[in-house]
C-alpha cells in the first residue's frame, strides 16, 4: 500500500482529483486508511514533478472524501497478474483474394 496524496476537490465530470508526487499506474485499485475501496485510477495529468491523479469513485457519497488521504492498494494488482495466465492465440490463415477477371 502506497500513499497517494490527499484528496483536493470533487470534479463535476465526477473524479476525485488527488496531488501526488509520483505517478500510478492506470486502473490501479484506490483505497482509504481502512483499506474501504474506493475507486480507481483512471487520468494522470499535469505536470511531471507533482501530478494531479483523477480517480473514478465506485462509492456513495464521494464529496466526503475531501481532504482525506487516499491509498494504491498494490496487493490485488500483483495477485491479479499472477493469477493471469498467458495462452497463446491460434493464428489463422489470412483468406485469399480471388484472382481478377480478364477483360476483353
Amino acid at each position: 500500500m502506497k500513499r497517494l496524496g490527499k484528496v483536493s476537490h470533487y470534479a463535476k465530470q465526477g473524479f476525485l482529483i488527488i496531488r501526488t508526487n509520483w505517478v500510478p499506474s492506470l486502473n490501479d485499485r484506490v483505497v482509504d486508511k481502512d483499506l474501504t475501496f474506493v475507486g480507481v485510477v483512471k487520468d494522470v495529468f499535469g505536470p511531471v514533478k507533482a501530478p494531479f491523479v483523477a480517480v473514478k469513485p465506485r462509492i456513495k457519497k464521494p464529496e466526503s472524501y475531501v481532504g482525506s488521504v487516499l491509498y494504491v492498494d498494490s496487493r490485488a494488482n500483483k495477485k491479479a497478474r499472477r493469477d493471469k495466465k498467458w495462452t497463446p492465440s491460434k493464428k489463422r490463415r489470412p483468406t485469399r483474394r480471388p484472382a481478377p477477371k480478364k477483360r476483353g
